[in-house]
């Protein structure tokens, strides 16, 4: 009897296992854990007025990807 619980837990654990290898493999391919500029805007931007003006050029990167994605053509 505890031999066959024992095959159980065995095989139970590699299974959960083998799910949490394959999430892990998933984030990595689909580029969850990707932040190359973390440090380096932490760094850069650490007090108020810069943070303002990284926020206001983030935005204004966005506004021209959201352009050309509507083929708009600003004169």
């Amino acid at each position: 009897m505890s031999e066959s619980v024992v095959i159980l837990m065995i095989g139970v654990s590699t299974f959960l296992g083998s799910l949490g290898l394959i999430a892990l493999l998933w984030g990595v391919k689909s580029g969850q854990f990707d932040d190359q500029s973390k440090f380096i805007d932490g760094a850069r931007y650490d007090n108020e007025d810069d943070m303002r003006d990284a926020k206001m050029m983030e935005d204004k990167r966005k506004k021209r990807e959201e352009d050309r994605k509507n083929n708009y053509r600003p004169e």
